[in-house]
């Protein structure tokens, strides 16, 4: 270890290393703008590979979406990204993670769903546990969940083996080169890239409360209705993991997800980089470096992007190439979803499954909407209002981690969709308020203790999640992960200009707590080297 103080103990505020004057006097090989956790992965394979490497956060705090914050005294949240489930095997391994303070614990409780009429299945990670419930709950679709599980699973196998055959790694693959992988499957293919996520459910399943069950994982971060085509390749796309051997599991991150970036940024520091926060760029100038908002000017012949792609256009101004920017601009980015962070002094207590420390509790939790509610909360979205209930989607770091909050208290991250990002009347600062109750009711109609349980709230819609991290349109993945915008349609990380990356999500392959983004723009780097 270096003496400098780490990141994870600083909760990510680490301030500057140097005065500005310093910083700009040096000569750098390359210089990373943002320090999210792709960017701290990107800046860490270079600095191990030798290159002097300068990454420069506009925010007080580094980790971008993914990072950690103390809103009320002894809770530590995670304002946006809230689980893991992506992360990279390799990056993992590669970097050496868990020597640094990485500690994953599995949700493996899977995803539990309680429904008005007083009914629920608890959907486990566990084949032979999900099985008998799914013969308990609707024993007519056991074989139809056994083959949608199927699919699911040899379309990862296919495409995303546990080895560097993975199609995750470095340049993406071409329509056609995928299709060789999925050697004529069909419904494979048809996942992939042209089933909605009600097409996927309902050519698998009969019993209606399944199919409202799993909707929402079709159109996770997604600005898209779970009848719009392609929204089945979302729910894959978050099944694809391989976390700690563990396929298609998601789990929490001992002491917060943010808690990856800090990790990241204590190992990029140890390889000799330089990571810097509060020092905004004002613009990114090819084959010379950047402008700091000061007017300071730092060189370096090397420019990767952590910054979100239409933020970079702005950088990059009038340098930008013409067919880059309508590629960008091409690209939606406005994001659908309220995130709440929530405290609580017990945690929910679902009527279907009574309890305030059930098994349930360290699973996902989906409210679930009807089909005609699903159709209608998207529709009224796109026309600037907002429905009277919202799909969410739950998690409760402290039914697992209890270093997050103080003594006997617990946390709620609320996941929920869709709201627009501009009211056809009045704005998000006035009817913030309006749309956390109406959050809170969703989740409170399936509960005897909300909102009797909730002690702080903080509700962050597009816009704020925008203004705070910094993702245009608040969009969390960068970009829409649809089908027309994934694989070798999704922005690649060598861009025209010259010596100008991007490794965020909005590169391949896609949204999520990835770092293999950062990893894929370090190689191109040093292979362009």
């Amino acid at each position: 270890m270096t003496t400098t103080v780490s990141a994870v103990q600083q909760l990510g505020q680490i301030g500057l290393p140097m005065p500005v004057s310093e910083i700009a006097a040096q000569s750098w090989d390359a210089i990373v703008v943002g320090a999210g956790h792709n960017g701290l992965t990107c800046a860490a394979y270079l600095a191990r590979a030798g290159k002097k490497v300068l990454v420069l956060e506009a925010r007080e705090r580094i980790g971008g979406a993914c990072t950690l914050e103390e809103p009320w005294p002894g809770y530590i949240i995670s304002p946006c990204a809230y689980l893991t489930g992506l992360l990279h095997p390799l990056v993992i391994r590669e970097l050496n993670l868990p020597a640094h303070g990485f500690e994953w614990m599995p949700a493996a409780a899977g995803m539990f769903v309680p429904f008005e009429d007083g009914s629920s299945i608890q959907l486990w990670d566990d084949d032979e546990r999900c099985d008998a419930e799914i013969e308990r709950f609707a024993p007519g679709d056991l074989a139809g969940w056994r083959a949608m599980s199927d699919v699911s699973r040899r379309t990862r196998d296919a495409l995303r083996p546990d080895s560097e055959a993975d199609l995750w790694l470095n340049p993406a693959p071409t329509r056609a080169e995928i299709e060789e992988r999925l050697h004529g499957d069909e419904e494979a293919y048809k996942l992939l890239f042209e089933w909605s996520m009600a097409d996927y459910v309902e050519h698998y399943l009969d019993n209606e409360q399944l199919h409202v069950a799993l909707l929402g994982q079709g159109v996770i971060g997604t600005n898209a209705s779970p009848f719009d085509p392609g929204t089945a390749s979302i729910a894959f796309h978050h099944g694809s993991g391989r976390m700690e051997g563990n396929a298609g599991m998601w789990g929490y991150v001992k002491g917060g997800t943010g808690m990856v970036s800090f990790i990241l940024a204590d190992i990029a520091r140890e390889a000799g980089a330089v990571v810097a926060a509060g020092l905004p760029v004002a613009a990114i100038l090819p084959g010379q470096g950047v402008e700091l908002a000061g007017g300071d000017r730092i060189t370096a012949p090397i420019v990767i992007s952590n910054a979100d792609p239409q933020v970079t256009l702005r950088l990059l101004g009038s340098q930008a190439d013409a067919g880059w920017q309508a590629q960008v601009e091409a690209t939606p980015i406005e994001g659908c979803t309220v995130k709440l962070s929530v405290g609580l002094h017990e945690l929910p207590n679902f009527t279907a499954r009574p309890g305030t420390n059930e098994l349930h509790h360290t699973a996902q939790i989906n409210t679930p909407l009807s089909k005609q509610e699903w159709r209608n909360s998207y529709a009224l979205a796109r026309q600037g209002q907002i429905a009277p209930r919202l799909w969410t989607e739950l998690y409760f770091q402290s039914a697992q981690d209890s270093s997050v909050v103080p003594e006997g208290k617990h946390v709620m991250s609320a996941f929920c969709q869709y709201v627009p990002y501009n009211f056809a009347e009045g704005d998000w600062d006035s009817r913030r308020d309006e749309v956390g109750q109406i959050v809170i009711n969703s989740i409170g109609r399936f509960c005897s203790n909300i909102p009797t349980a909730i002690q702080h709230v903080e509700v962050m819609g597009p816009p704020d999640i925008e203004h705070k991290v910094g993702l245009t349109g608040g969009h969390i993945f960068q970009g829409s992960c649809l089908p027309a915008y994934m694989w070798d349609r999704r922005l690649t990380c060598r861009t025209p200009m010259e010596g100008v990356y991007l490794c965020g999500a909005a590169t391949h392959p896609g949204g999520s707590v990835i770092a293999v983004n950062g990893r894929n723009a370090a190689m191109q780097v040093l292979k362009d080297s």
